[in-house]
């Protein structure tokens, strides 16, 4: 009897020692969890035992924690982003802005008609650029907010880019280029937006025209597994080149030769790519520069 009222008793007062570890352990685990979430602090939950659910709630708790930070870390990628946005578009409208107050005070005290009509005229393509540059920031912060959906839908890629190759003859006349242009007569159909793929293909073309020579090749053609475009140009300083850096936002191989441009076009191009589930890269070969794009197909 005595045996058995000592064994109960140990059991008892072994429970009661297990409970009090398990209680001492759930209390570290809170005040340690209170802490970091104080606290900006990479450290993780530890603890001292490993049984009854102890080591599955640490584990899921650091998951937790480690999932917050990152969201932290993008949260605090996407604000530097804007602001470094920001500071590089403010310094780049700044340029046209001088100009234009410059063209303003020589408009106003010029009486001759011939030149305040060219001064006029000047004013009005500093504008235009000043419109460009601020469409191309609104349209580069709404494709970084994760909350914008593109609509997307059933497009014949073909259509719309002889559409835009027509709408650049003037510009590629006036600038001596003769364009090499080889378009699939098969109606080619991808799911995308519409205004988002010229966009795409205007952007592409611009800075072949902003940074090129006087030669332009587009090419869209069927590969059998994906529709394939691919606009490439002339460069005088190919070496000046990094294509790998193309598509980040305000690269310029040849800053100091362009001040109209922000540096956000190939950017824009690729966010709009993307989301049409498509891809996109670029690389130098000789003295040509090319950007290739890759769609699925919607049969």
């Amino acid at each position: 009897m005595y045996i058995l009222t000592g064994i109960l008793v140990g059991i008892i007062l072994l429970q009661a020692f297990i409970l009090w570890i398990y209680q001492r352990q759930v209390k570290d685990i809170c005040r340690q969890l209170a802490f970091l979430i104080k606290n900006d602090s990479n450290m993780l939950v530890s603890r001292e035992i490993g049984f009854w659910g102890i080591e599955w709630l640490a584990d899921m708790l650091n998951e937790l924690l480690a999932a917050r930070r990152k969201e932290r870390r993008e949260y605090q990628k996407k604000e530097k982003m804007i602001a470094d946005t920001y500071t590089n578009l403010s310094h780049d409208i700044r340029t046209p802005l001088t100009s234009l107050d410059g063209y303003f005070q020589l408009l106003e005290a010029s009486s001759e008609e011939e030149t305040r009509k060219r001064f006029l005229e000047i004013i009005q393509e500093r504008i235009q650029s000043l419109k460009e540059m601020l469409d191309e920031l609104f349209t580069f912060t709404k494709l970084k907010n994760d909350s914008y959906q593109l609509e997307l839908s059933r497009c014949c890629i073909n259509r719309i880019l002889k559409e835009i190759v027509f709408s650049y003859y003037d510009e590629w006349m006036r600038l001596n280029i003769i364009p090499d242009i080889c378009i699939t007569e098969e109606l080619l159909y991808l799911k995308g937006n519409p205004q988002g793929l010229r966009r795409i293909i205007q952007n592409i073309i611009k800075n072949g025209l902003d940074h090129g020579q006087n030669q332009i090749k587009i090419i869209l053609a069927d590969t059998q597994e994906c529709i394939m475009l691919k606009i490439s140009n002339q460069v005088l300083h190919p070496e000046e080149i990094d294509a790998s850096q193309v598509f980040d936002r305000f690269y310029k191989a040849d800053a100091a030769r362009n001040r109209t441009s922000t540096g956000l076009g190939l950017s824009i191009a690729k966010e709009l790519v993307l989301r049409m589930e498509g891809e996109i890269w670029a690389r130098v070969e000789g003295d040509e520069f090319m950007v290739e794009i890759q769609f699925p197909k919607w049969n």
